[in-house]
């Protein structure tokens, strides 16, 4: 059996594949297992709490009822929320978190990822994805402001006109401008993204965003 065509092409196939195990699994373990796994808290920085801060003042009434006031647990609490909700309504089959070393993908997307970038409750598991039938989103964080990620979740094609993204009216309570603590935390979560980097605009650079979106 192992003689023919066939039995070659079975033992190369398991070989390729205990060898992405051992790269992809047992060495990072082995090479980070010193380095404890962060909370939620621990990873909230200034730059994400400026955007958290940020959707209070843009939906006041809705982010009080969702989250009461701006803190490093409130925003844990929305970050975590919003992974669940990144996760149930499916993101990761169209999008991926993971700018893979090969391609230029850095050129479109930024720094490929790291390993440490994944030592926190917030991407265990790791959200590799499937495709990507939308852009990988590992450094989405600050490209766009609230306001457009409202606006996306709620009706893609007014701000993509071309996206095949579905809508996701029930993150909001009637319109845009009324996201619901689910929606709410999402576009925290989004804007999370990448904001350990240095690379993540800030205080002005976020406002210059702010305007240029629309």
């Amino acid at each position: 059996m192992f003689e023919s065509k066939g039995g070659v092409l079975l033992i190369g196939g398991l070989g390729f594949f205990l060898l992405a195990f051992l790269a992809n699994g047992v060495v990072p373990i082995l090479l980070y297992r010193h380095i404890p796994e962060k909370t939620a808290e621990e990873v909230v920085n200034r730059r994400i709490l400026y955007q958290f801060e940020e959707l209070s003042r843009r939906y006041p009434e809705s982010f009080e009822a969702a989250f009461g006031e701006v803190s490093v647990q409130t925003c844990a609490e929305a970050l975590r929320l919003g992974r669940q909700v990144y996760i149930s309504e499916g993101c990761w089959h169209c999008h991926s978190q993971y700018v893979r070393p090969v391609s230029n993908e850095s050129r479109r997307w930024g720094d490929v990822s790291r390993s440490e970038e994944y030592q926190n409750e917030l991407q265990r598991p790791v959200l590799f994805g499937t495709r990507r039938v939308g852009p990988d989103l590992s450094r989405e964080g600050s490209r766009h402001s609230n306001d457009w990620h409202a606006v996306h979740f709620f009706q893609p094609t007014l701000v993509s006109p071309d996206s095949p993204m579905p809508r996701y009216q029930w993150l909001f309570d009637g319109s845009p401008d009324r996201p619901n603590r689910r929606g709410l935390a999402l576009i925290t979560y989004i804007q999370w993204l990448g904001s350990w980097l240095d690379s993540y605009p800030y205080y002005e650079d976020l406002q210059e965003l702010e305007q240029e979106d629309f």
